[in-house]
């Protein structure tokens, strides 16, 4: 079992920038990949990036390419997402999850946070 908290989440204005946390509970942490999906209002929750257990792989969305940076501390059993360069677009809640293996399917992983809010003013 695995509990997740993100915390991070603001209103900043177009071309800034936010650390999102994900703070995990349990031992296991450094055995999952983790995943961090947004969902928009009236939109479906999407995929924006993974890290692999040893932070060795991760994984972007094209939409957040080279804006969005996934990083990990196993030793502090958390999760981060930098996010630079917010566009209006990216506004949503941002929610990070942990799985067995990579997968940009949000189905397919096994504990989710209950979201940090992300707002981007133009």
């Amino acid at each position: 079992q695995v509990q997740l908290v993100e915390s991070g989440g603001g209103l900043v204005q177009a071309g800034g920038s936010l650390r999102l946390s994900c703070a995990a509970s349990g031992r296991t942490f450094s055995t999952y990949v983790m995943g961090w999906f947004r969902q928009a209002p009236g939109k479906e929750r999407e995929f924006a990036a993974a890290i692999s257990w040893n932070g060795a792989n991760t994984w972007y969305a094209d939409s957040v390419k080279g804006r969005f940076t996934v990083s990990r501390d196993n030793a502090k059993n958390t999760v981060y997402l930098q996010v630079n360069s917010l566009k209006p677009e990216d506004t949503a809640v941002y929610y990070c999850a942990a799985g067995r293996l990579y997968t940009n399917t949000a189905e397919r992983y096994d504990y989710w946070g209950q979201g940090t809010q992300v707002t981007v003013s133009s």
